[in-house]
């Protein structure tokens, strides 16, 4: 990669991370603007109009048939390289017609479903307790790898989902059938941490420059990953040897077996673990803004994909897990 890109890119990552965007984020729009880069001949974004830009857009939908989400996710990312990182006027970007998305439900899974899903994954540890989360929480695979052990009271019965999406805080159930088992995992981790700390390690990565502010809280309990990695890795920048999360790909092959194994004929994901924990909130008469609200969504309009229920108020919540 030549001067030219490096430096265009490190002038994304700047931006994106100066706007609080997850790395998610950052790496999806440094993915879309390498390749319109490289669709228009490696030749610099300064030189490219809207011409380019549409011929692009056009490539994406008739010669790789993307879907609507995907082109309009590839235009956010031109949109902000050219306003934010480029600092170029956006009005002819403005103007470009973002494909319109088809409705479409969610694929959600029935109550004997998930309760013979959860079956398939017994005894597969880690695994079998972050899927289990997923779908008695509603949390997003990514929020529940990146819990922190602070963010759980188990006196409350509550999870602080911390940086959703949006970079938005919240608060969930934990539910009281994964409770004792998480007490379990959280006392062999703490007993794993106890170890790394007396070889020199311990050391998890901390939000923002928390670990400028404070530089000894990478080692304490509190800030510790509740599902650490399995292997201890060394941080270039600090030489610090740290345990990262697990890794996400882990509980989706997970849960690909036992989908698999059940012989479900559903196009099912760890994501639709959250459309499950919705559905079933509202079909058990929760009300809606109360179900917003625990999913996280900006609006309630997201929401209302799920169904239409009578507001019914939404004190005294109970996890779906703890109904099956």
């Amino acid at each position: 990669m030549d001067t030219m890109r490096l430096s265009l890119l490190d002038g994304v990552r700047q931006a994106v991370r100066l706007r609080r965007y997850s790395r998610r984020t950052e790496g999806t729009y440094i993915a879309w603007i390498k390749q319109f880069i490289r669709f228009c001949g490696m030749r610099h974004p300064r030189e490219l109009g809207p011409g380019d830009v549409t011929r692009f857009l056009s490539s994406l939908a008739v010669d790789r048939n993307v879907s609507a989400s995907t082109q309009n996710q590839a235009l956010s990312a031109l949109v902000f390289l050219y306003r934010d990182v480029l600092e170029m006027p956006v009005g002819w970007l403005a103007g470009l017609v973002r494909a319109k998305r088809a409705p479409r439900l969610p694929v959600v899974l029935t109550t004997a479903e998930v309760r013979e899903l959860l079956a398939q994954v017994k005894g597969r540890g880690t695994a079998e307790l972050v899927i289990g989360l997923l779908y008695g929480t509603g949390m997003r695979l990514l929020e529940a790898v990146c819990l922190r052990v602070k963010d759980i009271d188990f006196e409350r019965r509550e999870i602080v989902v911390r940086s959703g999406k949006g970079d938005r805080d919240r608060v969930t159930m934990l539910p009281e059938r994964l409770k004792s088992p998480l007490l379990q995992h959280l006392a062999a981790t703490r007993r794993q941490h106890a170890r790394d700390v007396a070889n020199g390690a311990g050391w998890v990565q901390l939000p923002g420059a928390l670990d400028v502010k404070y530089p000894n809280a990478g080692r304490e309990w509190g800030w510790q990953w509740v599902f650490p990695a399995t292997r201890l890795h060394d941080d270039a920048s600090t030489g610090q040897r740290r345990r990262h999360h697990l890794h996400e790909t882990m509980v989706q092959r997970a849960f690909k077996e036992a989908l698999r194994a059940t012989g479900i004929p559903k196009h099912a994901s760890c994501h639709t673990l959250r459309h499950s924990f919705a559905t079933h909130l509202l079909q058990a008469g929760y009300d809606i803004r109360t179900v917003q609200e625990l999913l996280g969504h900006r609006d309630v309009s997201t929401t209302m994909i799920y169904t239409h229920v009578l507001n019914r108020g939404g004190r005294g919540v109970r996890s779906p897990a703890d109904l099956l």
